[in-house]
Protein backbone atom coordinates (compact mmCIF):
# COMPACT_ATOMS: atom_id res chain seq x y z
CA UNK A 1 0.00 0.00 0.00
CA UNK A 2 1.43 3.62 -0.93
CA UNK A 3 0.77 6.43 1.45
CA UNK A 4 1.63 10.34 0.86
CA UNK A 5 1.77 12.35 4.26
CA UNK A 6 2.11 15.72 3.58
CA UNK A 7 3.14 18.64 5.90
CA UNK A 8 3.91 22.33 6.35
CA UNK A 9 0.79 23.94 5.66
CA UNK A 10 -0.28 26.74 7.87
CA UNK A 11 -1.28 30.72 8.31
CA UNK A 12 1.43 33.30 6.78
CA UNK A 13 0.84 36.58 5.85
CA UNK A 14 0.99 37.98 2.86
CA UNK A 15 4.72 38.72 1.34
CA UNK A 16 5.59 35.62 3.56
CA UNK A 17 6.90 31.80 2.66
CA UNK A 18 5.85 28.36 3.09
CA UNK A 19 7.42 24.90 2.41
CA UNK A 20 5.22 22.31 1.69
CA UNK A 21 6.68 18.63 1.84
CA UNK A 22 5.51 15.32 0.98
CA UNK A 23 6.72 12.40 1.72
CA UNK A 24 6.12 8.76 -0.02
CA UNK A 25 6.19 5.58 1.42
CA UNK A 26 4.72 2.05 1.14
CA UNK A 27 5.40 -0.93 -1.55
CA UNK A 28 7.10 1.80 -4.03
CA UNK A 29 8.59 0.45 -7.48
CA UNK A 30 8.82 2.91 -9.58
CA UNK A 31 7.64 7.08 -9.31
CA UNK A 32 7.94 8.72 -12.13
CA UNK A 33 6.62 12.45 -11.34
CA UNK A 34 5.29 13.84 -8.09
CA UNK A 35 3.28 17.48 -7.93
CA UNK A 36 1.74 19.65 -6.21
CA UNK A 37 -2.10 20.36 -6.56
CA UNK A 38 -4.45 23.15 -5.08
CA UNK A 39 -8.21 23.67 -4.69
CA UNK A 40 -9.91 26.75 -3.19
CA UNK A 41 -13.15 27.01 -2.67
CA UNK A 42 -15.45 26.81 -5.48
CA UNK A 43 -12.23 26.43 -7.50
CA UNK A 44 -11.20 23.58 -9.82
CA UNK A 45 -8.12 21.49 -8.70
CA UNK A 46 -5.10 23.15 -10.26
CA UNK A 47 -1.81 22.19 -11.02
CA UNK A 48 0.85 24.04 -9.20
CA UNK A 49 4.17 22.39 -9.80
CA UNK A 50 5.23 19.17 -10.90
CA UNK A 51 8.98 17.52 -11.28
CA UNK A 52 9.48 14.30 -12.45
CA UNK A 53 12.54 11.87 -11.77
CA UNK A 54 14.79 13.53 -14.48
CA UNK A 55 14.60 16.78 -12.89
CA UNK A 56 12.15 18.47 -14.89
CA UNK A 57 9.97 21.03 -13.38
CA UNK A 58 6.85 22.77 -14.64
CA UNK A 59 5.11 25.59 -12.95
CA UNK A 60 1.45 27.12 -12.92
CA UNK A 61 1.66 30.36 -14.66
CA UNK A 62 0.15 32.07 -11.50
CA UNK A 63 3.26 30.54 -9.07
CA UNK A 64 6.30 31.09 -11.50
CA UNK A 65 8.91 33.08 -9.92
CA UNK A 66 7.62 32.52 -6.44
CA UNK A 67 7.46 28.88 -5.88
CA UNK A 68 10.23 26.35 -6.25
CA UNK A 69 9.29 22.37 -6.54
CA UNK A 70 12.30 20.08 -5.02
CA UNK A 71 12.52 16.57 -5.04
CA UNK A 72 14.67 13.42 -3.84
CA UNK A 73 13.74 10.32 -5.59
CA UNK A 74 16.00 8.22 -2.90
CA UNK A 75 13.88 9.82 0.02
CA UNK A 76 10.88 9.85 -2.06
CA UNK A 77 10.18 13.30 -1.04
CA UNK A 78 8.50 16.61 -2.84
CA UNK A 79 8.91 19.83 -1.24
CA UNK A 80 7.02 23.41 -2.35
CA UNK A 81 8.88 26.59 -1.30
CA UNK A 82 6.27 28.78 -1.74
CA UNK A 83 7.73 32.64 -0.97
CA UNK A 84 6.04 36.16 -1.59
CA UNK A 85 2.72 34.45 -1.06
CA UNK A 86 -0.85 36.33 -1.75
CA UNK A 87 -4.31 35.84 -0.55
CA UNK A 88 -4.91 34.03 -4.12
CA UNK A 89 -2.50 31.08 -3.09
CA UNK A 90 -5.18 30.51 -0.01
CA UNK A 91 -6.19 27.03 -0.78
CA UNK A 92 -5.87 22.80 -0.05
CA UNK A 93 -2.43 22.20 -1.30
CA UNK A 94 -2.41 17.97 -1.98
CA UNK A 95 0.66 15.87 -3.01
CA UNK A 96 0.30 13.78 -5.98
CA UNK A 97 2.50 11.01 -7.41
CA UNK A 98 2.48 8.38 -10.60
CA UNK A 99 3.69 5.44 -8.68
CA UNK A 100 4.32 2.12 -10.13
CA UNK A 101 4.45 -0.64 -7.40
CA UNK A 102 6.34 -3.33 -9.00
CA UNK A 103 8.10 -3.81 -12.20
CA UNK A 104 5.15 -5.55 -14.19
CA UNK A 105 2.24 -2.50 -12.45
CA UNK A 106 0.97 0.58 -14.26
CA UNK A 107 0.91 4.01 -13.22
CA UNK A 108 -1.40 5.18 -10.76
CA UNK A 109 -1.98 8.18 -9.74
CA UNK A 110 -1.74 8.70 -5.57
CA UNK A 111 -3.12 11.67 -3.40
CA UNK A 112 -1.75 12.74 -0.29
CA UNK A 113 -4.75 14.14 2.55
CA UNK A 114 -4.26 17.62 1.73
CA UNK A 115 -2.83 20.63 3.77
CA UNK A 116 -4.12 23.81 4.12
CA UNK A 117 -2.60 27.20 3.61
CA UNK A 118 -3.95 30.40 4.77
CA UNK A 119 -2.61 33.97 3.21
CA UNK A 120 -4.18 36.70 4.99
CA UNK A 121 -3.84 40.47 3.39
Amino acid sequence: QVQLVESGGGLVQAGGSLRLSCAASGSIFHINVMAWYRQSPGAQLELVASISTGGSTKYADSVKGRFTISGDNVRKTVSLQMNSLKPDDTAVYYCNAGIATSGTSPLYNYWGQGTQVTVSS
